[in-house]
């Protein structure tokens, strides 16, 4: 196993550094998990503050690894180097984590596993082996891991709060995974410690020009101080020749490294370069193909003398630079040979993948017996849930096929499998490869398809909707399958880009699509989503309601396959908003986000959980809201994700807070306009509707409610049209409200939903005069009572409660806009319960302000961890649920019981009374 040497760069000084890292330690020691990067170039001594680490954990348990640079296609291969040492603890992971991690490396089959979900397992192992003592792990060379291995090591790094683990990176420049990390840059060192360390290595008299010109050059890099003068007559370095000034430090150190090995027997240098060629240092694959190449077990004297390699039971480079200093010396045919030596000495049966990687190096040219091989390794890779991988193993084996049509055929599958990773740069570059050799007709609509994926999975703007438009026509004689779910793909990319998306439009969208011709058999899912939302937008609601209707069904009773589920249940879920079906859309929402949650997957969690907030929000239950836009917002920093939440916009602008609603609503709607994002834009305009109708600033209400009246934006279209409606009859345009109560009426007229025919039957009252008025106040509070939907409900008690005032009625009113009031402020929307509150005042009843409640004083995720624990689950199944580790689920309960004066879990359901339904 790869492991930091002994000898290094002295440790001089260092003292802020020192401390920090003994803060983290101590820390560590009492219960509390920290991360730490080291950053700095190489040779500043990184290396060295992590000895200095290690010799500090005196007590702790330690693991460590670092990454390496020929490995960094191998998914999970330097997790696994991390955490090998532990996988005794493997079984005793819950059943979901224990399969994810021993699918990842290998250890057992199974369908490819989320990063997040091997992400928690990791997490839980590392907190279950510091149940006994702290743990420490350290981690060299952060910028040399695999990407799943980073995105993994950086997920749990930002979960630990209530464990004993510590985990300290050092890297030159870590990557983005580990974004938002606490980060320690590591400098030079400073004159006089540099002054020192340079005296320790040139004992004769030094010009004191000279002696700046090293010292300026190296910038107190200590490896360069080191490094830099040996090889060096005192002559040269007395005059200065033997300095080069075009060269960077690291690559004089190591040109001084390859001054070294060139004065070593070839035997050694033989020995080292196959070191140098095997990731993973070990020692037996490293001696058996030393053998092959009949290297001697003497050879490894003089590179240990030199102080360039330990050699024995394990091998150890003495630095990274030492490492590539070996391998570039090397010429290209001594490196096929030492790849092909590992490649005879790694085990067919055990590690076929690192073969093929050995395989693939050793090839001088073409070889598509390896290529089949590495293709091998991509299925493999793919199914450990390593695409990144898979999609490194695809692009050398094109690299290695002679025959033009499959090596463009192998780079245009690495490109989808690129795209799929999220490496939208290589996947670029691999559709170049792909167009340079013959392509037939469908391999052409395919690297267009890839083009747009790209387009719309980089910025969601108007751009894509074009270029999958054009590729599903191009496709329609060659795989109509395929032609129809590229139209589908472009109809949503054409509905999230809105006005931006240019010529082609939903409108030509829905018309191509429904000319394109069928597969064979019977109508598929998505099929059906495609042929409904065509006729939506070509004929309208009336002649679409039936084939909405058929596949909102399938989507809703599970008889679909998981992969069609997953990738278009979001579509279905739309559809299932714009027929108000309000129990459909919620069972729908809340099965997606508990397979997410249980299968780990993090990224479709997100948008999951935002939508849920929508019905959360809509129910009246705030507080069940602001759980789920923290779980979201966590996921999100966990992921390192920059997606703005418009849960978080959508709860304030309820609440009715406006100093606190208006800044996330300009900062949702301006990111949207500037991605050219209609649905963002439209999205946050109703909100901001929403908001100004709650305020009483009906003007604004209807500025922002009326951008949204003409722009087809499926549901969003008709949520925004009560608020323009409510607005415009209350600031005296009659026309504007009639003309949307119209659009409105054709929007709800797709059969008796109480929640659309409730909100129309409200919006008519308002345009309507006596009896008419009443009658149809009445049906809205009976139909939106038969709803679960408590906040549109209050609002038509408050407007029937304000018409039978104007009305003179003050007692009637009074009892509609008592039950107003409370329902707003048991909801805590306190914008339209201060508009109840002044209605109620204006027909002369006192009404006393609500005490502050003491469930306030519970953060989101204590709130949302308490609820959960009120329905019986385990801190265990809690973490598994919201990526937490037990230790911390038990943490922030600790908080909870404090906060609420209780002692156990049994006093939750006191202590948390009429908080709406709990997730099961």
């Amino acid at each position: 196993m790869l492991a930091l040497s002994d000898a290094g760069p002295p440790l001089l000084n260092r003292q802020r550094e020192r401390t920090v890292l003994d803060g983290l330690l101590e820390d560590v020691r009492a219960g509390r998990g920290r991360a730490l990067m080291l950053r700095g170039e190489a040779g500043v001594g990184k290396s060295a503050l992590l000895r200095h680490t290690l010799e500090a954990a005196a007590g702790m348990r330690v693991v460590r690894a670092a990454g390496v640079e020929s490995e960094m296609e191998l998914a999970y291969a330097g997790l696994h180097l991390l955490v090998a040492p532990l996988l005794d603890g493997l079984e005793r992971l819950p059943g979901p984590q224990r399969d994810a991690l021993g699918v990842a490396f290998g250890l057992r089959q199974g369908n490819p596993p989320d990063r997040f979900m091997v992400g928690l397992a990791v997490l839980t192992l590392l907190a279950e082996a510091a149940e006994d003592r702290a743990l420490l792990c350290v981690v060299d060379d952060t910028q040399w891991l695999d990407r799943s291995s980073a995105q993994v090591l950086a997920f749990v790094a930002r979960r630990l709060l209530a464990e004993p683990v510590g985990i300290v990176f050092a890297a030159r420049e870590p990557g983005r995974e580990f974004q938002g990390l606490a980060e320690l840059e590591v400098r030079g060192l400073p004159g006089p410690d540099a002054h020192t360390l340079l005296r320790s290595v040139i004992r004769f008299p030094l010009d004191d020009r000279i002696k700046e010109r090293i010292l300026a050059e190296t910038n107190g890099n200590p490896l360069a101080l080191l490094e830099l003068p040996r090889g060096l007559s005192p002559t040269q370095l007395a005059g200065g020749f033997g300095l080069v000034e075009a060269q960077a430090v690291p690559q004089r150190v190591e040109q001084g490294f390859r001054h070294r090995l060139a004065a070593l027997p070839a035997e050694t240098q033989s020995l080292m370069l196959v070191a140098a060629a095997e990731p993973t240092l070990d020692a037996v694959l490293i001696w058996r193909a030393a053998g092959l190449l009949g290297i001697p077990a003497s050879a490894a004297k003089d590179a240990q003398s030199d102080g360039l390699l330990e050699a024995g039971a394990g091998v150890r480079f003495r630095h990274p630079l030492v490492r590539s200093a070996v391998y570039s010396a090397a010429s290209p045919r001594q490196r096929r040979a030492a790849h092909r030596a590992l490649a005879e000495a790694t085990d067919r049966d055990r590690d076929p993948d690192r073969r093929a990687w050995h395989l693939a190096a050793a090839a001088p040219g073409p070889d598509d017996e390896v290529a089949a091989e590495l293709e091998r390794s991509a299925e493999r890779a793919q199914a450990r849930g390593g695409v990144a991988g898979a999609a490194a193993f695809l692009r050398r084996a094109a690299e290695l096929t002679a025959d033009p049509g499959p090596r463009s055929n192998r780079a245009l599958a690495a490109a989808q499998t690129s795209v799929m990773a999220g490496s939208f740069e290589a996947a670029a570059d691999l559709l170049a490869m792909a167009v340079a050799g013959p392509l037939d007709e469908l391999q052409q609509a395919r690297v267009d398809l890839v083009h747009g994926q790209i387009a719309f999975a980089t910025s969601m703007s108007g751009d894509a909707p074009q270029i999958l438009a054009r590729v599903a026509k191009q496709l329609e004689p060659l795989d109509p399958g395929l032609a129809r779910d590229t139209y589908l793909e472009a109809w949503f990319a054409a509905l999230y880009a809105g006005r931006f998306a240019g010529d082609d439009d939903l409108r030509a969208i829905s018309r191509a699509a429904r000319s394109a011709p069928r597969p064979a058999g019977a109508p598929r899912p998505p099929d059906l989503l495609l042929d409904g939302l065509a006729v939506l937008v070509t004929e309208g609601r009336a002649a679409a309601v039936p084939l909405l209707k058929q596949a909102a069904h399938i989507f809703a009773t599970d008889e679909i396959s998981v992969v069609e589920r997953r990738r278009w249940s979001v579509v279905a879920a739309s559809i299932m908003a714009t027929l108000w079906d309000e129990d459909t859309w919620y069972t729908v929402q809340a099965r997606e986000v508990r397979y997410c949650r249980e299968a780990g997957l993090l990224t479709p969690l997100v948008t999951w959980v935002n939508s849920t907030v929508v019905c959360e929000i809509w129910r009246g239950d705030l507080a069940e809201a602001a759980s789920l836009v923290a779980e979201a917002e966590a996921i999100a920093a966990a992921t390192g994700s920059r997606r703005v939440s418009t849960g978080a916009m959508m709860l304030a602008a309820f609440r009715g807070v406006e100093a606190e609603a208006v800044p996330l609503i300009e900062r949702v709607m301006s990111t949207a306009i500037a991605a050219g994002q209609g649905v963002g834009e439209y999205f946050s305009r109703w909100v901001a509707a929403v908001l100004y109708n709650g305020l009483g600033q009906y003007d604004k209400a209807l500025d922002a409610a009326r951008a949204v009246r003409e722009v087809f934006a499926m549901q969003v279209s008709a949520w925004a049209l009560p608020e323009l409606i409510e607005a415009a009859s209350r600031t005296g345009q009659t026309r504007q409200a009639a003309e949307a109560l119209e659009r409105l009426a054709e929007m709800t007229d797709v059969g008796d939903s109480d929640w659309g025919q409730g909100l129309h039957a409200r919006c008519r009252a308002l345009l309507s005069e006596g009896e008419e008025a009443e009658r149809c106040y009445r049906e809205a509070v009976e139909r939106l009572g038969r709803t679960r939907l408590r906040t549109e409900l209050a609002r038509a008690h408050l407007l029937y409660g304000e018409w039978l005032r104007r009305e003179g009625r003050r007692a009637d009113a009074r009892t509609h806009l008592r039950t107003a009031y409370d329902s707003f402020t048991a909801i805590g929307m306190q914008a339209f319960a201060g508009r109840a509150h002044n209605e109620l005042l204006a027909t002369g009843e006192t009404v006393r302000k609500r005490a502050a409640d003491t469930l306030d004083q519970l953060t989101p995720q204590e709130s949302q961890i308490a609820r959960m624990a009120r329905t019986g689950l385990s801190n265990s199944e809690i973490g598994a649920q919201l990526f937490l580790s037990p230790r911390t689920v038990e943490y922030h309960l600790g908080k909870v019981f404090a906060k609420l004066a209780i002692t156990s879990r049994h006093q939750l359901t006191q202590a948390l009374p009429g908080q709406g339904h709990d997730r099961p």
